[in-house]
């Protein structure tokens, strides 16, 4: 998690020209915490982190607000990045929780047709109510080719990267059109990826991405959440204690949860 010290909430007392321009991960006043999973947590400068909810205790909505201070947010800002816009095309490369809510984000943005690369059912399915347009479940050259089919030859406006892994980064390469964007919120796992003329040079892509900034997202998402418009909770579809967090992490990482929420 990350902590900024420059309020978003009281625009003119903010310090820095980074977190004016909503890059609040990358402010040099702030930092990284890690305790969150915990019973209780002191959250460092939070006057410019913590948000106060328009609303009382309500367990209904809890899975759908915790996503703001993380997959949402980060599938939100995969978009955003990208430039989604109404009409667009999108390929969302991943079928994780943050993946499943790039589908949500570029569907709330206007994108016209979402292709989904995936190959677990229940998570794809999800992803279809989502917005997701397309279900590409092949990978590698199938599944590029596969993309290509599915837009007539030309490739996506922009490819949302939500995995980390280089042929993920390939694929997204691949798949986007000439003159598209690339935007990676998947934690990459590799030192470089080919970023010379035939891969990026050639076709004037735009790669974009990184750290997402949940928190200046949160109010402009909040809403739809509060009034049922959307339900970004639905990614979670486990639920254990802090004992069981361990646990917790291996049936993600065995793809048997999606996403575990954590109770007390």
């Amino acid at each position: 998690m990350t902590a900024c010290a420059c309020s978003p909430t009281t625009l003119p007392t903010i310090r820095c020209d980074l977190c004016r321009s909503n890059l609040q991960t990358s402010c040099p006043h702030g930092g990284f915490f890690s305790e969150a999973q915990a019973e209780a947590i002191r959250v460092p400068l939070a006057d410019g982190t913590l948000v106060k909810l328009p609303i009382g205790a309500d367990d209904a909505l809890l899975p759908a607000l915790l996503t703001l201070a993380d997959v949402y947010g980060t599938g939100h800002h995969a978009a955003v990045r990208a430039g989604v816009k109404p009409g667009d095309t999108v390929t969302v490369i991943g079928d994780g929780a943050v993946g499943l809510l790039a589908v949500l984000s570029a569907k709330r943005l206007g994108a016209e047709q979402i292709i989904l690369m995936g190959r677990h059912r229940d998570r794809t399915d999800l992803g279809r109510e989502f917005g997701a347009t397309d279900i590409v479940a092949e990978r590698g050259a199938e599944g590029i080719e596969r993309i290509r089919e599915l837009t007539g030859g030309r490739g996506t406006d922009s490819a949302l990267e939500a995995v980390g892994h280089l042929d993920a980064y390939e694929t997204a390469l691949a798949t986007v059109r000439p003159g598209g964007v690339i935007s990676r919120v998947g934690v990459p796992q590799y030192e470089q990826g080919p970023i010379g003329f035939g891969a990026m040079f050639g076709g004037n892509l735009t790669l974009t991405g990184g750290p997402a900034p949940v928190r200046a997202y949160i109010e402009e998402l909040l809403p739809d959440i509060l009034d049922g418009t959307v339900q970004p909770g639905r990614v979670f579809d486990r639920t254990t204690d802090l004992a069981g967090v361990p646990d917790g992490y291996r049936a993600m990482n065995d793809r048997k949860a999606l996403k575990v929420l954590i109770t007390p």
